[in-house]
């Protein structure tokens, strides 16, 4: 048994509503536990702030045209973070070796080879007197990856401790979704990618026609009826694009133009199953490689609360892929990602690979990250 780490990870999704914090202990290899878990809520002028310079950044050049705006909001939000890991200090007594600071995503291009999150590593050190880890995706994306997406490493790490019967994957269901398909406990036998819009097409709509963030359990799309036409139209255009083989999306790929003019209602129902399609199609690809024909789907991340979306995406699937909640196994499936960025941070520390070629298309498996001390 090697040395077991303790850190502090810290995510702010593509949904760009708060920030989850988990603390874990691990070796950084093959074990580790859950100590503390706590999401932090940001304020409506954070959320709106966030929401509204991402919708100015479509391209890459933006990123030039909004600088004074991009550091302003970067300096808020680290400011956020270090209230986090301060007030978590507080109550928590043992010693917190690593802070896995991930930051927020505000423009991410793989096409482009560019993945851009904001968060200041250095002001974070200073202000909680502890080393952080930061920007885990750069030097996966010098080495000829996409920079996404991460967490597959983690999610091997739960399916072997957990002794979860194999082939498996862990859909993770956030503003984008993706998938890690597990097929062996030891070796790097695994696939990941992202399958497209998770929640952030059927999110956007809501906060557009109403004063609600999200489709609280999928109530308002029940109650409207899909546009097939518009459905089928919009699928064709996606799978032009995911034929290009890419291996991570950006929330910004996908447009609500091909429901606008419908109700709100049918905006959500029509979202929806565009949502699900994409998504059954994406496990349907795995289930084909899976031994037995057998697939067991394990889901995380704030869209497995959708019991529409879910049972959406259940109707189109085979009996033959059973599809659950990840806390069936005693995991809490609101802190996959954010436990995850502790272990990588870990495995940083380390030097351990975070990403592989058959997650974000890297050359050869690749550590990453940033090490800072600055107190």
């Amino acid at each position: 048994m090697g040395k077991i780490y303790t850190a502090l990870g810290l995510m702010s999704g593509t949904s760009g509503d708060g920030v989850d914090a988990s603390i874990i202990s691990s070796d950084g290899i093959d074990q580790y536990s859950e100590i503390l878990n706590k999401y932090f809520k940001y304020d409506q002028k954070m959320f709106e702030n966030l929401h509204n310079l991402r919708g100015k950044i479509l391209k890459f050049e933006d990123l030039t045209k909004n600088e004074n705006e991009i550091n302003q909001l970067e300096k808020e939000l680290t400011l956020f973070h270090a209230r986090i890991v301060n007030e978590i200090l507080e109550t928590f007594n043992e010693n917190i070796d690593f802070v896995g600071f991930h930051g927020q995503t505000i423009y991410h291009n793989p096409m482009e080879k560019i993945s851009k999150q904001i968060g200041d590593g250095n002001l974070l050190s200073q202000l909680s007197k502890r080393t952080v880890i930061c920007n885990f995706r750069q030097n996966d994306i010098k080495n000829g990856g996409e920079g996404a997406p991460l967490a597959p490493v983690f999610h091997r790490l739960i399916v072997k401790q957990k002794k979860i019967d194999l082939p498996v994957c862990i859909l993770n269901i956030g503003g984008i979704a993706n998938v890690t398909s597990v097929s062996e406990y030891y070796k790097n036998s695994f696939l990941s990618r992202d399958l497209g819009p998770g929640n952030c097409l059927i999110d956007e709509w809501i906060r557009s026609n109403t004063k609600n963030k999200y489709d609280d359990n999928g109530k308002i799309a029940k109650t409207g009826k899909v546009n097939k036409l518009i459905l089928n139209q919009a699928f064709e255009n996606f799978d032009n694009r995911h034929n290009q083989n890419v291996l991570s999306f950006d929330t910004k790929d996908f447009s609500l133009g091909f429901v606008r003019g419908l109700s709100l209602e049918d905006g959500a129902a029509t979202l929806t199953d565009f949502t699900a399609k994409i998504i059954e199609t994406g496990l349907f690809s795995f289930l084909s490689k899976a031994k037995d024909n057998l697939l067991r789907v394990l889901v995380c991340g704030g869209g497995r609360k959708n019991t529409n979306l879910i049972e959406r995406i259940k109707t189109r699937t085979p009996k033959n892929l059973i599809i659950q909640p990840i806390d069936d196994y005693g995991i809490d499936g609101d802190y996959v990602e954010s436990q995850a960025f502790a272990y990588l941070a870990i495995r940083s520390f380390l030097k351990l690979p975070i990403s592989f070629p058959d997650t974000t298309g890297c050359k050869e498996p690749t550590t990453g990250g940033i090490l800072i001390k600055n107190f």
